[in-house]
């Protein structure tokens, strides 16, 4: 198993620790006995999160409270791409890089997120994501969405676009910037 290691946030104080378990303790004992507990513990505690992410003491709190390995925990939450070990930025942009979408483009758009949102050394090869100084975006790629029909296809905040161009998404950007929903 790789290392968890702490991420260079700060690290909550004693109070929000407690609460944050607090929080979790409810999310197990609601999914307790259900099909895909761990995985439906692992979205609610990512979506509770102010910054979207399982951050260690979460994870380690999940497997404690769960009755399962660490390691188990883990390899659940980093096999799925939906899943993030690192503070995640107020808008996140997914851009899907299976086969289909590469062929259509979205190297080009994966690249004019990165540059419209100053990333100067983000290598794809070498890092899962890319997030803004400000923590205001979250850029990050995915294998593939599955609807390779509609490609390329980028999500913005959850919500899916298809047959994305390179001026709808810098729409999308320029809107996100100036503080619109979507």
């Amino acid at each position: 198993m790789a290392r968890i290691t702490a991420s260079k946030t700060q690290q909550p104080n004693k109070p929000a620790q407690e609460n944050a378990v607090s929080q979790i303790r409810e999310i197990v004992r609601r999914a307790a006995d259900k099909p895909g507990a761990l995985l439906a513990v692992l979205e609610e505690t990512q979506r509770q999160n102010e910054r979207r992410y399982l951050s260690e003491e979460a994870l380690r709190t999940i497997a404690s409270e769960m009755g399962e390995s660490l390691a188990r925990v883990y390899s659940v939450a980093t096999f799925y791409s939906y899943y993030s070990l690192t503070p995640q930025g107020k808008n996140v942009i997914v851009v899907c890089r299976g086969t289909a979408c590469h062929t259509r483009g979205s190297l080009g758009l994966l690249q004019e997120a990165l540059s419209r949102l100053g990333a100067q050394s983000y290598r794809e090869d070498e890092e899962a994501s890319y997030t803004t100084d400000d923590a205001q975006f979250t850029v990050r790629t995915v294998a593939c969405f599955g609807q390779c029909a509609l490609a390329p296809v980028v999500a913005v905040n959850g919500t899916i676009y298809s047959r994305m161009s390179t001026a709808r998404l810098c729409q999308v950007i320029n809107a996100l910037k100036k503080g619109a929903k979507k």
